[in-house]
């Protein structure tokens, strides 16, 4: 009898829906399935039958009103990037009958490799010129996602493009107010957060470009392969929509280490040294992709803007008792950061 995980998976059910995709590799009774570590929100399970092993991801066991179609929505886009230049998980199902297992989910290929997060594993830990390389294939894979043309692949509905730019500031404000509806949670006490939003308001990029962005690009929604220094796949697209892709690589650039910055942040990984600086990668970006990057620190300080107003989401669920309350705490601290990093480039001009 497979485990079902405490009713995150339904067999036979589940078994029956396998059966009946043509493109789900192997064939018969999955004979095995075990949980894959990753992201905090949703589940992953890695499952094999004769001749084929697949990935199931479906929401997590607390839904959000949102959580199934989000789901569908991961799955549409990765349909789309088929044959694109993205490195990424290749899509063979999906399913919006939710009285399959409860939910909508889908079905995709496993990604070799890992996410850079500790220890660095083999030669990425050993030498400097496979961490360089990271930060390169990184915005390699940025780039190339920036790039496909969303109205050629259907995706013109994926978000809303019109006046991107001038309303991400209420946009995530917004999103920071609708916490108060959870239990438990008094309100943000977020410091500054009122000042970068008028800042942001009031230095709009007047150049802006519109294209599929990840939403959530930080390495650990990055695998790379263990036998060579380039990325297998992006992964955990949940928040992935319409907007500038400049906004990505801010968000990547959010997530590093350098000297100067806020005090209370450690590197994703280690070891760091050797990684590219953040100026580096955003040159490297120009170069690859063609665009004036002379208003980049715009898009760093909404990157940690939103990033902010998001993880004081999951400190919320977490006053409510949705998710560990160690986690909210963690992610609330790195609100903090986030928003100390870009009173910085503000203050300074300098990513």
């Amino acid at each position: 009898m497979l485990d079902d995980f405490d009713g995150l998976l339904r067999w036979p059910a589940l078994q029956e829906w396998i059966d009946a995709q043509a493109d789900i590799p192997g064939k018969g009774d999955v004979r095995s399935v075990r949980p894959l570590t990753g992201g905090s929100q949703n589940n992953l399970f890695m499952m094999e039958r004769d001749g084929g092993i697949f990935v199931l991801r479906r929401p997590p066991r607390n839904l959000r009103k949102n959580s199934n179609a989000t789901m569908l929505r991961e799955a549409r886009l990765l349909g789309a990037l088929k044959d694109s230049a993205v490195p990424h998980a290749r899509l063979y199902s999906s399913c919006e009958d939710e009285t399959v297992i409860g939910t909508a989910f889908y079905v995709m290929a496993p990604l070799d490799g890992f996410s850079p997060l500790g220890a660095l594993p083999g030669q990425y830990g050993t030498e400097l010129s496979w961490r360089a390389a990271m930060g390169r294939e990184y915005v390699k894979a940025g780039v190339a996602l920036g790039a496909v043309d969303y109205i050629k692949q259907g995706l013109e509905d994926y978000g809303k493009a019109a006046d991107w730019h001038g309303r991400q500031a209420t946009r995530w404000r917004g999103q920071l107010d609708s916490y108060a509806e959870m239990p438990g949670y008094d309100g943000h006490v977020l410091p500054h957060f009122d000042e970068i939003a008028l800042w942001l308001s009031d230095n709009v990029p007047t150049d802006g470009k519109i294209g599929i962005i990840h939403g959530d690009f930080q390495y650990p929604n990055v695998m790379y392969h263990l036998n060579r220094p380039a990325i297998s796949g992006l992964i955990d697209w949940e928040l992935s929509t319409l907007g500038d892709p400049l906004l990505d690589l801010g968000w990547m650039l959010s997530s590093w280490c350098e000297a100067g910055d806020p005090e209370g942040k450690e590197p994703v990984c280690t070891p760091w040294n050797g990684f590219a600086s953040r100026r580096e990668l955003v040159n490297l970006y120009g170069e690859m992709s063609g665009r004036d990057m002379s208003q980049m620190p715009w898009y760093m300080v909404l990157a940690c803007y939103k990033l902010a107003s998001i993880q004081e989401g999951t400190f919320a669920r977490s006053c409510a008792g949705l998710v560990p309350v160690e986690l909210g705490n963690m992610l609330h601290r790195y609100a903090l950061w986030l928003l100390e990093k870009a009173r910085q480039v503000m203050a300074t001009g300098e990513i």
